[in-house]
């Protein structure tokens, strides 16, 4: 069997990996299980993908874990849902600082039941002075809320005399964005073969490279992140500029 992560170019490591996790439900469906046993085992898909991201070099991963969608869901799951992101939080916190691993968490994080936020900054709080990964949970987020929230929070600055509209860039918007302390993704990650974005990280994923796989998310295992990596390094990376103008600038 090939080693992946032997193949895997160290010196193109994308500094940020977001990742859609899509598919517990059908996974759960096609063992006659109930939905959250999906979400039960997707837990060991999250740990195999921060540990290959810590291991390859990776600085940044970002998880979208929950969306402000998902509250739609039966009450019964989003209970459940709450209950183990709390118990994985508590469960992992221990790794995560042995790991080096700080946390983050982007949404409105207000939404959340008060022992989940509680749950959530202990974590935060705990692996706070972390210098490696950083893995950013976005919970109870979409694109579309951010940048709605941005644009108010820009709106208001405007209105206080404390920003001028012709002061407004795209890096203005950046700066008020929950991403704003992170580099956008490099590489987007979906699994479970869907193609849209679902409302994630719209502004930041400008210019990241899409890889979907049809593997359900609690199947994803770290070969699979390898592959996507190894997809990403057969990518030409060009921000609108054409093959021969990268070309000329490497000479």
């Amino acid at each position: 069997m090939t080693d992946l992560k032997s193949l895997i170019d160290k010196n193109r490591i994308p500094t940020h990996i977001a990742i859609i996790m899509d598919g517990n439900g059908r996974w759960a469906k096609q063992r006659g299980s109930f939905r959250i046993v999906g979400h039960q085992n997707a837990i060991t898909s999250v740990r195999d993908s921060t540990e290959s991201c810590a291991e390859l070099g990776v600085k940044y991963l970002t998880l979208y874990a929950f969306s402000t969608e998902n509250w739609s869901r039966p009450k019964e799951e989003v209970t459940a849902l709450m209950e183990l992101l709390v118990a994985t939080i508590q469960g992992e916190i221990s790794t995560l600082k042995k790991n080096n691993v700080k946390l983050h968490v982007i949404g409105d994080f207000e939404s959340l039941p008060p022992h989940c936020q509680d749950s959530l900054q202990a974590g935060i709080n705990e692996t706070s002075s972390n210098t490696g990964l950083v893995l950013t949970l976005a919970l109870s987020y979409s694109g579309r809320w951010d940048i709605t929230r941005a644009a108010k929070k820009i709106a208001l600055a405007v209105s206080e005399g404390k920003l001028s509209p012709d002061q407004i860039t795209e890096q203005t918007i950046k700066e008020f964005l929950s991403t704003a302390s992170i580099p956008d993704p490099e590489l987007m990650i979906r699994t479970s073969g869907e193609l849209r974005l679902s409302n994630f990280l719209l502004w930041e994923l400008a210019y990241a490279e899409l890889y979907i796989t049809e593997t359900l998310w609690p199947d994803f295992k770290k070969d699979d992140l390898y592959k996507a990596v190894l997809d990403y390094q057969k990518r030409e990376r060009r921000f609108g500029k054409t093959s021969e103008q990268l070309n000329e600038q490497m000479i």
